[in-house]
C-alpha cells in the first residue's frame, strides 16, 4: 500500500496523510460493494509488498472488466 500512496501523493500533490485517507476510504466504500472474493484480492494485493503495484493494476483491470459487466458493457 505504501507504493500506492506515493503514487498518488506524486500525481495528485496532496499529503501522505490525505492520500492514506483518500485510499482507505475508496478501499471502504469498494469493500461494501464488491463481492468478498474481490475484497479479498484487492486487500491481498495492497498487502503485497514490492509488487504492490502490478497487482494493484491487475486487480483493477479485473474489478472494472466485472464492473463494466455489470453495467451491461460488452467485452
Amino acid at each position: 500500500m505504501e507504493e500506492l500512496i506515493k503514487q498518488v501523493t506524486e500525481r495528485t500533490g496532496i499529503t501522505e496523510t490525505q492520500a492514506r485517507t483518500a485510499i482507505d476510504t475508496v478501499m471502504g466504500y469498494m469493500r461494501d460493494r464488491l463481492p468478498a472474493s474481490v475484497s479479498g484480492t484487492i486487500d491481498g494485493a495492497l498487502g503485497g509488498g514490492a509488487n504492490v503495484a502490478g497487482g494493484v493494476a491487475d486487480t483493477a483491470q479485473n474489478v472494472l472488466g466485472g464492473i463494466g459487466g455489470m453495467f451491461g458493457k460488452k467485452d
